[in-house]
């Protein structure tokens, strides 16, 4: 038995400082979570504090023999995506961590060209503005897969899905990624032969 699993069965036993190390050692990815399904700072840390509520009042569910990240990760998905139902929230951001988007196979941010830092930004501004169209799981799923690196199998046990539903719901949001990015740089193409045509200023 490792320390961390030493923590959860005193508290389990009532330990709150044993409780309190927990907390401690998860609420940075916690909250990073919640950020990335929310948004939303205050919210973020809302949600955090009730996902180690949640995790206080019905940790005699928790069994041991699994991974104590991915039973707290799921409570705070859950929530999240809850929230995301009820509020319909139109906003959705993540912090600046992605690889410039390059795991919804979007372009080749990283080759050598003048413009590649304002590329970089503009990529990471528009991937933020395209998550919000996903449904709260299909986000979920994406957070986990591309921030998080789970695994489809981690990714199932932590949204209570099958496997099968995972790819479904992964494939499913890359494609509408994919079309939501096309859709954008035809617009800006268009955009941009618009402005060819103009009449030069002197």
């Amino acid at each position: 038995m490792n320390e961390e699993q030493v923590w959860v069965s005193q508290a389990q036993r009532g330990d709150d400082e044993s409780f309190t190390k927990l907390v401690e050692t998860y609420q940075t990815p916690v909250f990073n979570l919640c950020y990335r399904m929310l948004g939303e700072p205050e919210l973020a840390e809302d949600a955090a504090q009730e996902t180690f509520l949640r995790a206080y009042q019905h940790l005699n569910r928790y069994d041991i023999k699994r991974p104590f990240a991915t039973w707290l990760l799921s409570i705070a998905a859950h929530y999240c995506i809850d929230r995301l139902r009820r509020r319909k929230f139109s906003a959705f951001s993540l912090d600046a961590e992605d690889e410039d988007g390059n795991a919804f196979e979007m372009p080749d941010l990283d080759a050598p060209n003048p413009e590649g830092e304002a590329m970089r930004g503009q990529s990471a501004e528009r991937v933020h503005a395209m998550l919000k169209d996903l449904d709260g799981a299909d986000r979920a799923a994406i957070v986990l897969r591309y921030w998080y690196d789970y695994s489809e199998k981690e990714i199932a046990e932590t949204l209570n899905l099958s496997v099968s539903a995972v790819k479904s719901r992964l494939h499913r949001a890359r494609k509408e990624l994919a079309n939501l990015w096309n859709a954008q740089e035809d617009d800006l193409a268009l955009a941009m032969k618009r402005r060819r045509h103009e009449s030069p200023a002197f």
